[in-house]
C-alpha cells in the first residue's frame, strides 16, 4: 500500500455531512481498517464535521476541507479537518464529568470528549487563518 494523502473539499453544511463520511468510509474500507476502527474514525469524523458546519461560521456559509491519510508502518489513519472559521480549539475545553448524571451536566463537551477518548493522538492549532484539527487512529 502506498501512502496517498487524500482530500475533500466541501461547503461547511450538514447537507454534506453524507459525502465527508463516505469519503472516509470508502478510504478505510479500501485500506482493510477492521470494523470496529472504521466506526471509531467515522464517529469522531462526525462530531467534527458537525461541530464546523454548525460553529466556525456563525450566520454566514464556508468550507471545510478534510484531509484523510492511512500510513502502512505503523497501520494508521489521520484524519485533519481545516476551515477558516472563527478560531476555536476545543481540546482546550475542559472535560465534563461523566460521573454526574446527564440532568446535572452543562450542555456541550460530550461529542470531543469522545472524540479524545476513542482517537489515539488528536491535536488542534490555528495557523495561516485556520483552525486544523488533526487525529490520528492506529489499527
Amino acid at each position: 500500500m502506498v501512502n496517498e494523502m487524500k482530500k475533500l473539499k466541501v461547503e461547511a453544511t450538514d447537507e454534506n455531512l453524507g459525502e465527508v463520511l463516505e469519503f472516509i468510509q470508502r478510504s478505510v474500507e479500501e485500506a482493510d481498517c477492521p470494523l470496529k476502527i472504521q466506526n471509531q474514525v467515522c464517529i469522531a469524523a462526525e462530531e467534527i464535521f458537525v461541530n464546523i458546519a454548525h460553529y466556525a461560521y456563525g450566520d454566514k456559509s464556508g468550507e471545510a476541507e478534510v484531509y484523510l491519510d492511512i500510513s502502512p508502518v505503523p497501520r494508521k489513519v489521520t484524519l485533519t479537518f481545516s476551515d477558516s472559521g472563527t478560531p476555536y480549539d476545543p481540546l482546550a475545553r475542559e472535560d465534563p464529568d461523566i460521573t454526574l448524571s446527564a440532568e446535572q451536566r452543562q450542555i456541550g463537551g460530550l461529542g470531543i470528549y469522545i472524540v479524545k477518548k476513542s482517537m489515539d493522538h488528536v491535536s488542534y492549532e490555528y495557523k495561516d487563518g485556520k483552525n486544523i484539527f488533526t487525529m490520528e487512529k492506529c489499527f
